[in-house]
């Protein structure tokens, strides 16, 4: 009985945040004079209405899976980690620079770019690690401020050393990727590419790693109790450069996935811009962090995304009217997060590092 009702409490918590930001989106509607029936179909079909917005919609959702389950990882361990956005910059950079300067084959490049895209987000998030772990910097500060050495770095790269100079814009991008190594489309003439079978199989191994190995258990219970896990002999520093590692090697991912199945090259701002990292963090805190429930909240948010395109085209409400649902659902899940960080402060079982 137990179980069941801490099952039913980690799914009602969530479809309570969508109904609160779907009745919060009603009520901005109803005041600038739309019809929510209307608005609401008009989202539904922007998202998945067919074919192609579904695609679009699972395409949109891919790097957000990936930042989610990242986060997830370090939730779990009972850690801050709001570095996502700059681990997935370093992540696309270090990808793009591999696949255009590797001297090899094809497929051994891909699978390199690959790796090096989870190596650089992953060294990036493990520096913020290693700087609570050696001086006791508060993860939070450091891993925001990060973001931001991230972005201006791969910046100044491609605006100059590094700068694609052929094409007529000449953005601020790096050369074009050869075609051998883009991440394989699912459907001919659709969006989605093969980053999202990655994502989706992570979420499913990450799932099952949590659940059915030690390292997985040693994760939770830092995360759940760590003057319990101190005691049982779990080394928080250690644990933590690991978990960190892997929260921002998947980060990484969610990088190098952009890059070689959408973009095919880095272009400035292509991580920020959309908010990726964001909807990402979200999606984990939406979902308390289970892997599975991350694929599943991240789809939903990539749905409001692409979804208010179509309230846009077809209605006279505002795009911003998705962002005012996702606004109501950040607003949700702060508050019973900042809650039961409260809690357990209150208890002494955070040292402000963890969450």
């Amino acid at each position: 009985m137990s179980n069941w009702k801490l099952y039913a409490s980690a799914w009602l918590q969530p479809l309570l945040a969508v109904c609160i930001g779907l009745l919060g989106g009603a009520v901005a509607i109803m005041l600038i004079g739309g019809s929510v029936a209307d608005t609401y179909v008009q989202m539904w079909k922007g998202a998945f209405g067919n074919t192609y917005y579904i695609m679009n919609t699972l395409t949109r959702a891919t790097p957000l899976i990936l930042v989610g389950l990242g986060v997830a990882v370090a939730f779990r361990a009972g850690f801050f980690n709001m570095g996502s956005e700059g681990q997935m910059i370093l992540g696309a950079l270090a990808t793009a620079l591999i696949s255009l300067y590797l001297p090899a084959p094809p497929m051994v490049k891909l699978l390199a770019a690959i790796l090096g895209g989870i190596a650089a987000g992953g060294m990036w998030s493990a520096l913020a690690g290693w700087l609570d772990a050696r001086f006791r910097m508060n993860l939070i500060i450091t891993t925001l401020l990060l973001n931001y050495i991230a972005a201006l770095f791969a910046g100044y790269l491609v605006a100059y050393p590094l700068k694609d100079t052929k094409g007529s814009a000449a953005l601020a991008q790096t050369a074009m990727l050869d075609n051998s190594l883009w991440l394989p489309k699912l459907f001919a003439g659709m969006t989605l590419h093969g980053g999202f079978i990655i994502a989706i199989v992570l979420a499913v191994l990450l799932t099952l790693f949590m659940r059915y190995t030690v390292a997985g258990y040693e994760i939770r219970m830092l995360g759940y109790n760590p003057l319990f896990a101190a005691y049982g002999g779990i080394n928080r520093g250690k644990l933590m450069l690991a978990g960190m590692f892997a929260s921002g090697g998947i980060a990484g991912l969610a990088g190098a996935v952009e890059v070689l199945g959408t973009q095919y090259r880095y272009v400035d701002g292509m991580i920020t811009n959309p908010g990726y990292a964001w909807s990402g963090i979200m999606a984990a805190l939406l979902a308390g962090a289970h892997p599975l429930g991350t694929v599943l909240a991240a789809v939903l948010l990539a749905a409001l995304q692409t979804g208010g395109m179509g309230v846009e085209r077809n209605t006279d409400v505002p795009l911003a009217i998705s962002g005012v649902i996702q606004a109501l659902l950040i607003l949700f899940v702060t508050a019973k997060f900042t809650y039961t960080f409260w809690k357990r402060r209150k208890g002494g079982k955070s040292d402000g590092a963890s969450v």
